[in-house]
């Protein structure tokens, strides 16, 4: 099982420490760590199997509801992970230590994953990843209220290039018909669910491993999700066996692995530096969509997509 976060990245380093003839470094917020090689690979397994998720959810889209797509997903990964977690738990969260947990289980595993199931039944796989891309933003917003980060001027920049391009991409979907714009706001709604997820998240890091959070967290939006069980049931039967196989995947690779190697790198990575790695999962998704359903952004979902990735890129720049 993985270990529990090093908390040594939330305290500035000793300006004392190394050599006495180094000169003081003109530091920003957190000191230089070395590159993790578990941690890069934890995040490249996380963006491509969260970018095969948003092909999934389009692909077995037809013969699943958002709900019981959601349940049936998180029922698998429950069971896949926990054959994994429990012959190792030694200890349950306590008392308030469960706060955390209910927030992201409730907001993460349950309303993300509902929110995102319908948004794919009115928009593309490519459209929707672009969407989510706001997430980052979104952390970084929040790091700055809650962690005291500040915000940079390159962060309110940025911020703003983004949802502009995100109101270009509701544009070209107003265009078409109002399901697209609900879909947008569906993907906007999930893009928060998951930002305020990964910052309640951070904190039962440094107490339980990975895969232990990440366990906890399936088993509260499992529960979450049970009214939808009479609907999975129903729609398995009439499923045909590629969409089954597909709930399958998306409730092993996605969620099971992907979640648990997503929040190993948060344990070992700060969230807003995490968190920009996603700007990787878009790309990532239209090129699977295309090799795997034939479907491409339109025109308007890519120049907004762009301009969302750029504004993204600013708010990573540095004040002088």
């Amino acid at each position: 099982m993985v270990t529990t976060a090093d908390t040594s990245s939330l305290h500035p380093a000793d300006p004392h420490e190394g050599s006495a003839a180094a000169a003081p470094a003109p530091s920003t917020r957190q000191p230089k760590q070395p590159v993790n090689k578990l941690g890069v690979a934890a995040v490249v397994v996380t963006v491509v199997l969260w970018a095969s998720a948003f092909v999934g959810i389009r692909a077995v889209g037809p013969s699943f509801s958002p709900g019981s797509l959601t349940l049936g997903r998180l029922a698998i990964a429950a069971v896949v992970l926990g054959a994994v977690v429990l012959p190792k738990l030694r200890m349950l969260p306590k008392g308030r230590e469960w706060w955390p947990i209910l927030a992201y289980g409730v907001m993460w595993f349950g309303g993300y994953n509902v929110a995102l199931n319908a948004a794919e039944h009115l928009l593309d796989a490519g459209t929707s990843a672009l969407l989510i891309n706001v997430n980052p933003i979104l952390i970084a917003v929040m790091a700055g209220l809650i962690l005291k980060e500040g915000f940079p001027r390159w962060l309110i920049i940025g911020s703003l290039v983004a949802f502009g391009g995100v109101a270009v991409i509701a544009l070209g979907s107003g265009q078409r018909s109002a399901a697209d714009i609900t879909g947008v706001l569906l993907c906007l709604l999930a893009a928060a669910l998951a930002a305020v997820s990964v910052i309640v998240q951070k904190p039962v890091l440094r107490k339980f491993p990975a895969g232990q959070a990440t366990w906890f967290g399936i088993m509260v939006g499992l529960v979450c999700c049970l009214p939808f069980g009479g609907q999975l049931v129903t729609e398995l039967q009439a499923a045909p066996l590629p969409a089954t196989l597909g709930l399958v995947y998306l409730g092993i690779f996605p969620t099971a692995i992907a979640f648990t190697t997503w929040a190993y790198a948060l344990s070992l990575i700060d969230a807003g530096k995490l968190a920009a790695t996603t700007y990787l999962v878009p790309g990532t998704t239209v090129l699977i969509s295309w090799l795997v359903l034939s479907e491409i952004p339109t025109v308007w979902g890519l120049v907004g997509g762009a301009i969302c990735l750029v504004g993204v890129g600013l708010t990573r720049r540095r004040s002088r």
